[in-house]
């Protein structure tokens, strides 16, 4: 097991991103189906049960990563490579340069976890002691995720098949903790206990510009 903290800015890294086969059909399989039925099926019990608050949470995370998704589609687009990016060797299918179809998936459902992990009482504090009022529960859990998911990509950057590419040498585990996944959970862990309409103003306005940006950008070939 071998897990990398920092880009190397290699040519071997740089070849790897070149390579990559963006919305090519060439290693599909159907496991896009079969992973597809899973989200759905998360997302319509949580629907049946009126858990809408879960779907909330999952949906404010998803619409996050395809913001950022799109923004790093964008640099590489303007710098010549991206500050992530999968191989074709790891995936069925890249949607854009630096998420797979199995990781969109994922995300899509990450929202939804880290907002289960909280306690049932989401006023919940952490450490208060004397006139330190301690720490949200809610931010508590975004950090722990954060962590999670930021060493867990540490891992998949240093497997054998390259599953994730981190070119530039100043991108790594610290700032994809700091910058990518701790705004990701606190988007699932603060929007569902917004006022309705801050909410719904929220969500709206988060996925109205990502079908926004894909239905410009994609065609005219920038991402």
């Amino acid at each position: 097991m071998n897990f990398k903290f920092w880009g190397d800015g290699s040519q071997g890294a740089k070849d790897l991103v070149d390579a990559n086969l963006v919305r090519d059909t060439s290693n599909f399989n159907w496991t896009f189906i079969f992973i597809l039925a899973v989200v759905f099926y998360v997302y319509w019990s949580e629907i049946h049960k009126k858990n809408y608050a879960a779907v909330q949470a999952g949906l404010a995370l998803y619409g996050v990563h395809w913001l950022y998704e799109i923004a790093n589609a964008i640099i590489c687009k303007a710098s010549g490579y991206p500050l992530w990016a999968v191989s074709n060797n790891s995936t069925t299918f890249i949607l854009l340069i630096g998420v797979s179809w199995e990781l969109s998936m994922m995300f899509s459902l990450a929202g939804i976890i880290s907002f289960k992990m909280m306690p049932q009482d989401r006023t919940k504090r952490y450490f208060a002691r004397g006139k330190f009022k301690g720490i949200s529960c809610k931010l508590m859990v975004a950090i722990e995720m954060a962590l999670l998911f930021a060493l867990f990509e540490s891992f998949l950057a240093g497997t054998s098949n390259n599953s994730f590419i981190w070119v530039y040498k100043w991108w790594g585990v610290i700032p994809v903790f700091i910058t990518t996944y701790i705004p990701f959970f606190l988007a699932s862990n603060y929007v569902p206990d917004m006022k309705p309409k801050a909410r719904n103003i929220f969500l709206i306005a988060e996925w109205g510009l990502v079908a926004l940006l894909l239905v410009i950008l994609i065609p005219c070939g920038v991402i």
